[in-house]
């Protein structure tokens, strides 16, 4: 078989490929020539410069893995590439060290001073009395998002005698104890923390998390980190806090758009440390996403199950083709349930009912972890790393299996359970569309083709039309509705499907008014 490595991807994965393969290095490539080569190829690895679109995904006629090295796949074609049975693999883990080693870095140099110490000694300045800095033993550091990178941070702070307390919904208190972190809730970690930073992805939920309204609540001196995502901290908030003196210094490697704008509320601000996105740009990790990519490659043209693939491992022509309906849908009531939790997600149940209990299930429960996983980790989470991943956040699954029907023929049905209750979501199939029939005993007919509103109300008259007439002044279209009574009494649920982005602030307003009891947004895009 043949592989093509491109984009100048270190030669020790061609190394690694050529002991197995043919292999052909094409450092530029382009795509007109990619175009013309692609089908004489088994497997290809990139890492961002090569576009591998439908068009190339069409041509290739022999190819059953694309490889990335590196963690982004924005270029490459998914879902064309999952049609055509083909594996998508990328290296999350490759870089894990270097972003760990970067938080640390920039937390060390901002508390330090080092870089504008060093700029003015350049410049033949002495400036020792005016750059003091201050020492992170015996400080508090907040940790927001407690998964692979930071968890790390926490490892490292610990080692320089630091108090690390975390905040992260989905995280088991047994997972943060083996860690040795305190759980809190985010005001805790806002409240009581010395320095603070970020490792969650940016969701609608995330965007924004740190502002004004919440930077006004932290320590006077407090310091901020981010090098996960650019916008989780909003930065006019930020630079206007620095310069206020409410925040004594920041250190920010991901922007809101990049590369960073001259004109960016973050420049030329005394106690903002700059740098461009440097998270994964050391030697070591550059390497380690090549090797892994090219063993992720390795493996899948060898039959083998691949632990980094991100849309599915291969299975049988067979088993697909009775699973391939169920998988999306499945995937969607994961996130639905998920998303109507309240706290770390303890205990999950997948029940199949109809014939489909007949079916190896598997990867329909796999897909039903990404769904709950997938919109709150930063990491990928795909049909190979979802079980470990649900195993080490010490969630229990279960599977139940049940030829007996009632009003489907084939029903699944998801249930959650945290600490403070069950949430429980259905779905089945009307031909081979994907359709959510139940939440929590309501009775409903939804399309997940993009976003639902949940919202339990008071029933009363008015509460639709304050709810519809919120959305419609900040230009937010409602493509479906439905409303009818739960089993509280006096008390009623609408349900609705939304076509475009409701920010955190829109849906904060919906909670405001008088008898909605809550608001839960089912973003599908996110899985």
């Amino acid at each position: 078989m043949k592989v093509l490595v491109a984009d100048g991807v270190s030669k020790k994965a061609v190394d690694i490929l050529g002991k197995d393969f043919e292999v052909t290095v094409k450092d530029k490539l382009p795509a007109e020539e990619l175009l013309e080569i692609i089908p004489e190829f088994d497997g290809i690895i990139v890492r961002s410069a090569s576009k591998i679109t439908k068009d190339v995904i069409d041509k290739a006629v022999k190819l059953k893995v694309i490889g990335r090295a590196g963690v982004g796949t924005d270029n490459i074609d998914i879902s064309a590439a999952t049609q055509r049975g083909i594996i998508v693999l990328n290296a999350p883990e490759g870089n894990t060290i270097a972003a760990t080693e970067h938080t640390m870095a920039m937390m060390l140099s901002m508390s330090r001073m080092i870089p504008i110490a060093n700029e003015t000694l350049q410049k033949g300045e002495w400036n020792r009395k005016k750059y003091v800095g201050v020492e992170l033993c015996g400080k508090t550091l907040g940790i927001i998002g407690l998964g692979r990178i930071g968890s790390g941070v926490a490892k490292r702070a610990m080692a320089f005698d630091m108090k690390v307390i975390a905040y992260d919904p989905y995280l088991n208190e047994d997972r943060a104890n083996a860690l040795g972190v305190t759980i809190g809730s985010l005001d805790d970690v806002i409240v009581n923390s010395d320095f603070i930073t970020v490792h969650m992805p940016l969701t609608s939920q995330t965007k924004n998390m740190l502002n004004k309204d919440n930077i006004c609540k932290m320590k006077k001196g407090v310091r901020l980190v981010n090098c996960a995502r650019g916008g989780i901290i909003n930065e006019q908030d930020l630079a206007d806090a620095v310069k206020d003196g409410q925040v004594a210094g920041a250190a920010v490697d991901v922007f809101t758009a990049e590369p960073l704008a001259a004109d960016s509320p973050l420049r030329h601000v005394p106690g903002i440390v700059l740098t461009p996105h440097l998270g994964a740009s050391t030697v070591e990790a550059q390497l380690g996403v090549a090797i892994d990519a090219s063993n992720g490659v390795v493996a899948a043209l060898k039959g083998e199950p691949v632990s980094t693939a991100v849309n599915m491992a291969p299975v049988s022509a067979e088993t697909m083709k009775k699973i391939r309906p169920y998988l999306t849908l499945a995937e969607r009531l994961g996130c639905t349930a998920q998303s109507l939790s309240d706290g770390p997600i303890i205990d999950l149940t997948v029940q199949y009912n109809g014939d489909i209990a007949d079916i190896n299930t598997k990867m329909v429960t796999i897909a039903v972890i990404k769904g709950i996983l997938n919109p709150i980790l930063q990491t990928a989470v795909n049909y190979v790393n979802a079980p470990s991943i649900a195993k080490q956040r010490n969630i229990k699954i279960q599977e139940i299996k049940d030829k007996d029907v009632e009003d489907f023929a084939n029903l699944i049905t998801v249930t959650v359970k945290t600490p403070k209750g069950e949430q429980t979501v259905q779905g089945a199939l009307f031909g081979m569309e994907g359709r959510i029939v139940s939440i929590n005993e309501y009775r409903v007919d939804v399309d997940p083709h993009a976003r639902i509103l949940i919202c339990p109300h008071i029933n009363r008259p008015g509460m639709i039309g304050q709810v519809g007439s919120l959305l419609g002044k900040h230009k937010i279209n409602i493509s479906g509705m439905q409303v009818g009574k739960t089993a509280i009494a006096g008390t009623s649920m609408m349900v609705l499907t939304i076509d475009d982005v409701i920010p955190q602030s829109v849906i904060d307003e919906v909670m405001k008014i008088d008898g909605i009891f809550d608001a839960k947004l089912v973003n599908f895009y996110a899985v």
